[in-house]
């Protein structure tokens, strides 16, 4: 479904942020791309959101190449703005009309979609949310939690066959963190493919995902199933995502891995 070509990204024409990645994600994958800050992530996923474009390489979406020329075609920016959406790291980027029930119709009525259709797909995602109470609230008077799911509920109501999530988890408290990752396991069997960036491990394992690993480099180091990846201790160590922590007690030394995820090992 997805797949990038030697995709390399700069800021600025100088500024490294990706190098020389490649990637195939298929139809109904969990794919997670974890890294420490400043590794990619997010920049990996607006590429494949069509926001911003590649210095080199291509990005192909079900064999179609998204590249600046194409998505200036009327046709083709309808055809991938229904099938991909995007759930950004900051629900205040995102959220800007009037009130709730606003936000989840916006997407609808953007791609011509009918109002009594639109106004059925905003009820059953305010429904599916657990949100129908705050239909009529303005967006800046919702809690961090209650905007998480609000911009959630504004990507659902097109019904893309994509669901991109920039580090979903962050700031969230353990109910709510709960609740989103329960709901993306029940989108991902409802047959949406979901491409997560974080660097929660804990995430990763719940989720199960195929992974990738952006180095601090800004390449892709390894991609491999959750198990694979999270028994690697080298390579999470190298690419920053874990750290180890050395004790002294008297004339003797211990060091053990530290992470949220892994439990302590201590070594003597």
């Amino acid at each position: 479904m997805i797949r990038l070509e030697n995709i390399s990204y700069h800021y600025h024409d100088n500024i490294p942020a990706l190098t020389g990645i490649d990637l195939e994600i298929k139809e109904g994958e969990r794919f997670a791309i974890i890294g420490a800050n400043g590794t990619g992530k997010t920049t990996l996923l607006q590429i494949i959101n069509g926001l911003i474009f590649p210095s080199n390489g291509k990005f192909f979406f079900q064999g179609k190449e998204v590249m600046r020329q194409t998505m200036k075609d009327k046709g083709f920016v309808r055809f991938f703005r229904e099938r991909v959406g995007y759930v950004f790291q900051d629900s205040d980027v995102q959220l800007f009309c009037p009130t709730v029930l606003d936000e989840l119709l916006y997407g609808p009525l953007q791609l011509e979609i009918g109002g009594k259709e639109a106004m059925d797909r905003a009820f059953e995602t305010m429904k599916m949310l657990n949100i129908e109470h705050l239909k009529e609230r303005p967006t800046y008077m919702l809690s961090g939690g209650e905007k998480k799911k609000v911009a959630i509920g504004s990507v659902l109501t097109m019904n893309p066959e994509v669901l991109l999530f920039d580090e979903p988890t962050n700031g969230l408290d353990p109910k709510t963190e709960c609740f989103l990752v329960e709901l993306m396991i029940a989108l991902n069997e409802a047959g949406k493919t979901l491409v997560i960036s974080t660097h929660d491990l804990s995430l990763v394992d719940e989720l199960q995902a195929t992974v990738g690993v952006l180095s601090e480099q800004h390449r892709l180091e390894k991609t491999g199933s959750a198990a694979d990846i999270l028994s690697d201790e080298n390579l999470l160590l190298r690419v920053n995502l874990i750290h180890e922590h050395i004790h002294r007690h008297g004339d003797r030394t211990h060091k053990h891995i530290h992470s949220h995820y892994l439990f302590h090992r201590h070594d003597s």
